[in-house]
């Protein structure tokens, strides 16, 4: 049986499109991706000469005009992510948006709402990536009850120390990046896959740095945390606390615990999980064999759910709706002192 052809257009190819995004849809068989437009031309035609991309488009609107193609993918900052799901999905093309879904929930709400009354279009936010390897691995524990009933939930992940001299970095830009802040949204998003939602936020942050210099030398101020505490309600009962630090000079970095009335379960650096039952006087390391873990193959299911209707499972528009929600509650409770509650 033939494999039905996909084309698939580009907008924005940053990083994670040209390393992730690209190779990914050139592996899959029977997908062709068609054109491409950047935030220039030049820089559009450098990823078309890089890739054999046979078409560069001028803008993202003449991209959109191409009835040849059949999907897009959205490799922008977050600041175009609503516009560009919104009109892609109205010109009757399928979406992979890259993660942070948005600015902020409004904008999260409306994509949502656009992709419903498209149900023919398939509508996917790329996943946090980061616990592929381990997902599965904690919730088959988590489900057959390694842990018990769960108590809390500790996420962390601080890196090195205040940076004071580099130029400002997107996600240290407000109008570019809204509501999200450091890479708080991916491990939320990893966590709910694990435990669930949060129910009610309480936060507290904090800029170290709060003037850089943009790419152009002008002083600009900054107002997206480097620093943020956070407290949850999930909504099972337990709690959880995530912390998250581009100020934290010597931390051990990343880090995951999970405290159960009968076994704790840990995540370290490495990504490796360790646990323990009541009345082991240690932790152990879990067995996570490689056949075993989920792997990157995002573009491959967001193929497979436009030819056969495969339900998107990472990450639904509704899943992005609510970190958006738990994102932007982290920043109104930071900022007036109050506990927010979910969903807004």
């Amino acid at each position: 049986m033939a494999i039905e052809s996909v084309r698939v257009g580009l907008i924005g190819a940053g990083r994670n499109t040209r390393d992730r995004h690209i190779p990914g849809f050139n592996d899959t068989p029977g997908v062709e991706i068609g054109a491409v437009a950047n935030r220039s031309r030049e820089s559009g035609q450098r990823v078309a000469d890089a890739f054999n991309i046979p078409t560069v488009y001028d803008s993202w609107e003449e991209l959109l005009e191409d009835e040849s193609l059949d999907a897009v993918c959205i490799g922008t900052w977050p600041y175009m992510h609503r516009t560009l799901t919104t009109a892609a999905l109205a010109a009757g093309k399928h979406v992979l948006c890259e993660a942070r879904m948005a600015m902020n929930a409004a904008e999260a709400h409306e994509m949502l709402a656009v992709s419903q009354q498209t149900p023919g279009l398939v509508a996917q936010i790329v996943p946090s990536p980061m616990s592929f390897g381990i997902d599965d691995l904690l919730i088959r524990l988590i489900s057959e009850g390694f842990l018990g009933e769960l108590v809390s939930v500790d996420v962390q992940s601080q890196t090195g120390f205040a940076d004071r001299d580099s130029t400002m970095h997107w996600r240290q830009d407000r109008d570019l990046s809204g509501f999200n802040i450091l890479n708080m949204g991916i491990w939320y998003e990893a966590m709910i896959r694990w435990v669930g939602r949060a129910t009610q936020v309480m936060a507290m942050s904090k800029i170290s740095v709060p003037h850089r210099r943009d790419d152009d030398g002008n002083w600009r101020s900054v107002t997206i945390p480097d620093t943020v505490d956070i407290l949850c309600r999930l909504a099972n009962g337990a709690n959880a606390h995530l912390r998250f630090s581009a100020c934290a000079g010597l931390s051990p970095g990343n880090s995951v615990w999970l405290y159960g009335t009968e076994g704790t379960i840990h995540v370290d650096n490495r990504m490796r999980v360790f646990g323990g039952k009541r009345g082991d006087s240690e932790l152990q390391e879990i067995a996570n064999p490689p056949e075993g873990r989920y792997s990157w193959s995002v573009e491959q299911e967001f193929i497979a759910s436009i030819r056969d209707g495969a339900p998107v499972m990472r990450t639904p528009f509704n899943i992005g709706v609510h970190y958006m929600e738990w994102t932007e509650a982290v920043t109104v409770s930071a900022q007036t002192g109050e506990a927010v509650y979910l969903p807004l």
